[in-house]
């Protein structure tokens, strides 16, 4: 299957400072994999003739599509539109008509059109003009020896309804009928290295499936695209490679279209009809944060409670100020007390909590950095897991998160063939 491959380059001197991100790139890139064809590069380059006309010429030489994306605009910086010209060795024409638009466009917005903006009216001789009714530059389609030079708008209100409209169909007319399906699963409870060894063995069996595996932050995501001329083909392929992954990792895969955990969570808690409330210390209300964000979450979430201090676990969720003297607020007794308490309290279903040390401080060798206690509570009674993670502040208060919701998700697959439960409610 010959695959056409693509560069992106996206213009801009502010797109190299620290406070923007080229967006663009990741959108483009989701359209041409739909079609079947790869990005092989992406490139920013400030607004820097010389460095621009260079890459734009390396990346026309060894690519069947190049897209340019912003400075188009009228000031001095906006340089796109005169070196994609001269790289691609060809004049700038003006446009009298374009310049007509521009000046009633700016009418109507009751000014008038500065005398800088007529360069946009120039337009590189040869290439098709992409109309531009959100802004006011005009994109270029120009074809060089068999090969697309795309030049667009770098505002996205502009950028996206011109590339769909007229870049998308041409490309795809040229891409041919490659049929690409993708999957996005997401797996709980696994490092990156364990499960690559564990699914490398299916992976490899489908050469015509690119697979990627990649780390975040709390989990480990597997991408897989198969590219086919036809939709069922792919469709077959996909269901098979993930019905052997499924198989093989079992319920540590969560996800089978790259949702999160918590929507996966809301998910389960709708079908089975039930409820559940968080009681927080070192997440300091991410858990509860994560589980509202999901629309719909008021039909399941009642509750939350950040119990940060001592007091607030004794006052807010009776947990025993004994147990809390002698075994420590960081101990499955506390986390467990926390869960009942919190299950009560909300009159939920389910409950979970998280007592822990974030750190960077606040360690000890029996209890690290990184120590954490997940507590549970439903209509059964409690229970608790240790365990302990790797990294800074911010990441063990995120993974903590995930493994709660993780420990949750795995009690909430149990209940699924089981009784509904009781709730809580008059239970105290």
């Amino acid at each position: 299957m010959n695959m056409l491959s693509a560069e992106i380059i996206a213009v801009g001197s502010e797109l190299l400072t620290p406070e923007k991100t080229d967006t663009n790139s990741l959108w483009l890139t989701r359209k041409l994999n739909d079609i079947g064809v790869e990005v092989m590069l992406k490139t920013i380059v400030g607004d820097d003739e010389r460095r621009l006309e260079e890459t734009i010429r390396d990346a026309v030489k060894r690519s069947d599509i190049v897209i340019t994306t912003g400075g188009l605009g009228p000031t001095e910086d906006d340089v796109t539109r005169q070196v994609s010209a001269r790289a691609a060795g060809r004049e700038m024409v003006y446009h009298d008509h374009l310049e007509a638009n521009l000046r009633e466009r700016f009418r109507s917005w009751g000014r008038e059109m500065p005398e800088i903006n007529k360069r946009q009216a120039f337009v590189i001789d040869g290439a098709e003009i992409l109309p531009n009714p959100n802004g006011s530059a005009v994109g270029m389609l120009l074809m060089l020896d068999g090969k697309f030079l795309v030049v667009l708008p770098g505002p996205p209100r502009e950028l996206q309804p011109m590339f769909d409209t007229f870049v998308l169909p041409k490309l795809k007319e040229k891409a041919g009928e490659v049929i690409v399906r993708r999957r996005h699963l997401r797996v709980a409870g696994m490092g990156e290295s364990a499960l690559d060894e564990a699914i490398a063995p299916i992976y490899t069996d489908y050469p015509a499936v690119q697979t990627s595996i990649l780390f975040n932050k709390s989990e480990v995501e597997v991408h897989l695209a198969a590219r086919s001329d036809s939709e069922a083909e792919a469709e077959t392929v996909l269901n098979e490679i993930v019905a052997r992954i499924d198989e093989k990792l079992g319920v540590a895969v969560f996800a089978h279209k790259g949702e999160t955990m918590e929507e996966v969570i809301g998910v389960l808690l709708t079908k089975l009809g039930a409820t559940v409330s968080v009681a927080e210390s070192c997440t300091g209300g991410l858990i509860g944060t994560r589980l509202t964000e999901v629309p719909g979450s008021s039909a399941y979430f009642l509750e939350g409670a950040v119990t940060y201090s001592n007091e607030a676990k004794i006052r807010t969720l009776g947990v025993d100020a004994e147990t809390l003297r002698t075994k420590g607020a960081v101990s499955p007794e506390t986390a467990e007390q926390m869960a009942r308490g919190m299950r009560v309290r909300a009159g939920t279903d389910f409950a979970v909590s998280v007592t822990g040390i974030a750190g960077p401080g606040g360690g000890s060798e029996g209890k690290p950095v990184g120590t954490v206690f997940i507590g549970y509570a439903d209509d059964s009674g409690v229970r608790s897991l240790k365990i302990v993670l790797p990294g800074d502040r911010y990441l063990i208060r995120w993974r903590s998160s995930q493994a709660a919701l993780d420990f949750l998700r795995r009690q909430l697959l149990k209940r699924e063939f089981e009784a509904p439960p009781t709730g809580a409610a008059g239970q105290a």
